[in-house]
């Protein structure tokens, strides 16, 4: 299913309309078991932060949140017992909060529990520790619901992105060995080769952290992508082997035919001296090419079976 929405290319991606509804459904709640006036501002924020693009990391917006809101308020009640001037309270706190953020290297803006702060020592009629349980549970609410609805509905899967980032490889391996083989004294370079395959990395590791309701499918699943992910690499290293070669080889008649089969206009004018080891390298590697573009192809039509 979220492949076919991923197909429909919509105005505005899933992940927005995800956050949109969290946040409808987090005031909703909120509304009505929320604990304080300022309840809509912090289950807003709770909701959003928390539909992040994989599981793995709305789970730590959860905890670095809930966490943070936590520590604002024992930070507060702190500040409050020293009886220093507001003033002063508020500076050193946030202070605190902002040090402690960048010595555990959180990416989240601490902006819940810089709230709860400056509203505890700046507000004298409020009574600074119900104030704080409330800023809690008002972000839980929205943090749950937030959790909630990035996981149940629609959950990121780039799968389908990985698919078409191997696919579109595949059509770049092709034009590699035209380029190479097309008869001019032009070398195709690898830098394109290397940022997909890098960026087909970094896919991977979204995967990982993704948690699908089918979790052993999922598993199996990646154990075939990550192998996908590995011939794509040692076709990378036999295509720079290739491309760095101090003598060209010419092809023999088996590799040229395979090449011309796959659409690769190559050139026929190069004869094959079987007694030059430059000639037995460079269609050594093609087969080797050839053998892990074939293996690549079985194993993403593997899911179709």
């Amino acid at each position: 299913m979220n492949q076919r929405l991923a197909a429909l290319k919509l105005p505005v991606g899933m992940r927005t309309i995800k956050t949109a509804l969290a946040v409808v459904l987090a005031l909703l709640v909120v509304e009505h078991y929320g604990a304080s006036p300022a309840k809509v501002v912090f289950a807003t924020i709770g909701a959003i932060s928390a539909v992040g693009p994989t599981f793995t990391a709305s789970l730590l917006a959860c905890l670095t949140q809930i966490c943070g809101v936590t520590v604002g308020a024992l930070l507060a009640l702190f500040m409050l017992s020293l009886n220093i001037p507001p003033m002063a309270a508020v500076g050193v706190g946030i202070i605190a909060i902002l040090a402690g953020y960048q010595s555990l290297r959180l990416k989240l803006v601490p902006v819940l529990p810089c709230l709860v702060l400056v509203n505890a020592c700046l507000n004298p009629e409020v009574e600074a520790l119900s104030y704080s349980l409330g800023r809690i549970w008002d972000t839980a609410i929205g943090l749950a619901i937030g959790m909630a609805v990035n996981t149940l509905i629609f959950p990121y899967d780039n799968s389908l992105k990985i698919r078409q980032t191997m696919e579109g490889l595949d059509r770049d391996l092709i034009e590699f060995l035209e380029d190479m083989f097309d008869g001019d004294n032009h070398l195709p370079e690898t830098q394109g080769l290397e940022k997909k395959i890098d960026a087909l990395e970094g896919q991977l590791a979204l995967f990982s952290e993704q948690r699908l309701l089918r979790r052993k499918r999922q598993k199996r699943e990646l154990c075939r992508l990550e192998r996908c992910e590995d011939i794509a690499q040692a076709l990378l290293t036999e295509l720079i082997t290739l491309r760095n070669m101090e003598q060209q080889g010419c092809l023999n008649e088996e590799n040229r035919q395979a090449l011309r089969a796959l659409g690769a206009q190559v050139s026929d004018s190069c004869p094959v001296d079987e007694s030059l080891v430059e000639h037995t390298v460079v269609n050594y590697h093609i087969s080797q090419v050839l053998r892990l573009r074939q293996e690549l192809k079985d194993k993403l039509a593997e899911r179709k079976k």
